[in-house]
């Protein structure tokens, strides 16, 4: 029942936000009694502690997945763009930042878990994509890495990029698009062209 309790709140909680959502909200989603969600999880942060780890760790495998297919590095940092923004429902109810709002040391935490992991996976793409010619031979890797890391987490902040003028996913497009004009050669920049005009199809 644990199992399915998370599953049911990890799947809310991504459709209507982390703040959004109640012990009653979830209760009645799963015509069961409020006492019984209490049996498993001790009060809602624990609950919203552990289904932001379900998810960090869903989606961090997908992505692990992704990068043994072998694709080529631009190719593999759109396949995984594509994989989260599916897997976040287009992060329609921001649940990252209300997260970082109403539960700060969870967001926190589960940032760095973040940073720890993207780290290996962008590190590995830059150093695959300067082997291959697609990336410039004179990027400093943990730079580039830093700056990715932080454009991504910067544009979910609702101040900077609010509803009203951009869409979550055309920021991630456009984003994705930004960084990798910075780091590719000319042969890199033909792959980006073809894969931005068929996403345009």
């Amino acid at each position: 029942m644990k199992e399915k309790i998370l599953e049911k709140a990890t799947e809310l909680f991504l459709t209507h936000g982390f703040k959004s959502v109640t012990m009653d909200d979830l209760a009645n989603e799963m015509a069961i009694s409020k006492k019984t969600i209490y049996t498993h999880f001790e009060n809602k942060t624990q609950l919203v502690e552990e289904a932001s780890s379900h998810i960090f760790w869903f989606i961090s495998n997908g992505i692990d997945n992704i990068c043994t297919l072998e694709l080529n590095p631009i190719e593999e940092l759109y396949e995984i763009k594509k994989f989260v923004m599916y897997h976040l429902k287009d992060e329609k109810s921001s649940p990252q930042y209300q997260l970082q709002k109403y539960y700060p040391k969870v967001y926190e935490d589960l940032r760095q878990k973040q940073f720890d992991v993207m780290r290996g996976c962008i590190l590995h793409n830059v150093e695959k994509g300067m082997q291959m010619g697609i990336y410039r031979t004179n990027l400093n890797t943990d730079f580039v890495f830093r700056i990715y890391f932080s454009g991504i987490v910067s544009i979910k902040d609702k101040q900077l990029f609010p509803d009203n003028l951009f869409t979550v996913n055309g920021l991630m497009d456009d984003y994705l698009e930004y960084h990798l004009r910075g780091i590719i050669t000319p042969e890199g920049r033909k792959i980006l062209n073809e894969i931005i005009n068929s996403n345009l199809e």
